[in-house]
């Protein structure tokens, strides 16, 4: 594809001037479906927090008290490798699609393209008018009338961001804790008060001020295009075999030219300013809004739409005669693999964390009844999301437990720390390290097998 060519003084002077993209409003197939899927996701976003699974949030990630919730089922420090194998199937799944399908995630699913496009601007499309609209009310005087539509425009953001900044509260601290932070006085609640107002601005001005510097510049996704992206990608292309020469067509002109009329349609919907005929650029997010206004423009002189479509890189440079679905299919079963694998590492996980160690410092202890015992510590994490009773059973018939700080129960998301001693008789000792295990039981039903080594001399 080809590529742009800059002025280097130009390109010296883009580093430090920053040019303001004024987006025309978008239509067409294509936008009405991204509005389908981004209002969907923001109608989960703004619910998740609130839905509730057998007591517990859908979704939570309190970082501060390193308690998580998905899909009900509560996870503490001690299943961090279920956490960890979560965030590298994510990733997985990131640049598996992207090899495929290139920066789509961008345009139609990531949070700051769906509030961006289907929010702030739309408020601001409402407000001051269209692209050209803005530009004028931007360059022209400060009339009362431009007051009043900066101050409704940046109020309304301000509100806004507002809201979201309690929804994103909501999923670290839960609906609970924030809905105390909203009811109660103000000076109970400081630090609440102040992230919340925090988020709210720096949600504002990403929303009103930053925009499309976070796709280009801030967020590292996009650089890895280069890294991730082959013949075979699909992305949002322009087809320039069919395009080029590009020019205003006239009635009875010898010269042939493309089907490109040149209407620069294509560059004022781009909400990060690119013209998609250079080729394949850093700063498209695949938003198909110039796929829209470049097939609405074929429609009304007659030539056939994808002009400007998804295309594998491949086809509009040559090199591959047409698309193949083998490496989605290998991707895809590699994702429904780790995502089965993720699924029943959640489903089958144990309802109880435990940690169990030998009391520091001390070995065994010969006891006056002709008996060795070993001390340990045990500390007890309820994950089943209610109360649950609990007794401790050796496996082995020698051993005999003594609990010294008996504990019966654990409340709902509850802890507990006791120390117990495992007895066992000395004819019993067979070797001086034996590998014991411990079950723990609620009600009849096991849950957890705890292995740990007692020690005693054997002979004795």
């Amino acid at each position: 594809m080809k590529t742009v060519v800059t002025n280097p003084a130009e390109s010296q002077k883009s580093k430090t001037t920053r040019t303001w993209i004024y987006a025309k409003k978008p239509s067409g197939q294509w936008y009405n479906r991204r509005m389908w899927v981004g209002y969907g996701l923001l109608l989960f976003l703004f619910l998740a927090p609130f839905i509730k699974l057998g007591g517990e949030p859908f979704l939570m990630f309190n970082i501060i008290e390193r308690k998580f919730s998905i899909l009900g089922s509560v996870f503490y420090p001690q299943d961090l490798h279920i956490f960890v194998f979560g965030m590298l199937i994510m990733m997985v799944c990131i640049v598996l699609f992207t090899v495929v399908f290139g920066r789509i995630w961008c345009g139609w699913t990531c949070p700051q393209t769906i509030f961006m496009e289907l929010i702030f601007r739309k408020i601001e499309y409402w407000i001051e008018g269209d692209w050209q609209q803005q530009k004028k009310l931007n360059d022209g005087p400060n009339t009362d009338q431009k007051k009043i539509k900066k101050i409704a425009k940046h109020g309304i953001f301000l509100l806004i961001s507002f809201f979201i900044s309690n929804i994103f509260l909501s999923y670290i601290i839960g609906v609970d804790a924030l809905y105390k932070i909203i009811t109660d006085p103000i000076n109970q609640h400081m630090s609440g008060l102040f992230s919340i107002a925090i988020f709210t601005l720096v949600f504002y001005a990403v929303f009103a001020h930053v925009r499309e510097i976070v796709c280009t510049t801030i967020c590292p996704y996009g650089r890895l295009q280069g890294v991730l992206l082959d013949d075979q990608s699909i992305t949002v292309a322009y087809d320039h075999r069919r395009g080029e020469p590009r020019g205003k067509q006239k009635k009875d002109e010898v010269q042939v030219k493309g089907d490109c009329i040149d209407c620069q349609l294509c560059v004022h919907v781009c909400p990060t300013g690119i013209d998609i005929r250079n080729g394949l650029q850093l700063e498209c997010v695949s938003c198909t809004a110039c796929v829209d206004a470049c097939d609405a423009v074929m429609d009304k002189i007659g030539k056939p739409k994808k002009l400007i479509g998804f295309y594998a890189m491949g086809e509009i440079e040559g090199t591959i005669q047409k698309k193949s679905n083998t490496r989605t299919i290998a991707y895809s079963i590699v994702l429904i693999v780790l995502i089965s694998v993720f699924g029943f590492m959640i489903f089958n996980r144990s309802e109880i964390g435990t940690t169990l160690l030998r009391a520091k410092g001390s070995s065994y202890q010969l006891r006056e009844d002709h008996t060795i015992s070993n001390l340990y510590s045990l500390e007890l994490v309820n994950k089943s999301g209610k109360v649950m009773p609990f007794v401790l059973v050796p496996e082995d018939k020698r051993l005999k437990i003594q609990v010294v700080n008996p504990i019966h129960s654990l409340r709902k998301d509850g802890t507990a720390s006791l120390s117990f001693f495992l007895i066992m008789k000395n004819e019993d000792v067979r070797q001086y390290k034996n590998d014991v295990k411990v079950d723990v039981y609620a009600g009849k039903r096991k849950v957890k097998t705890l292995k740990t080594t007692f020690i005693a001399p054997p002979g004795m």
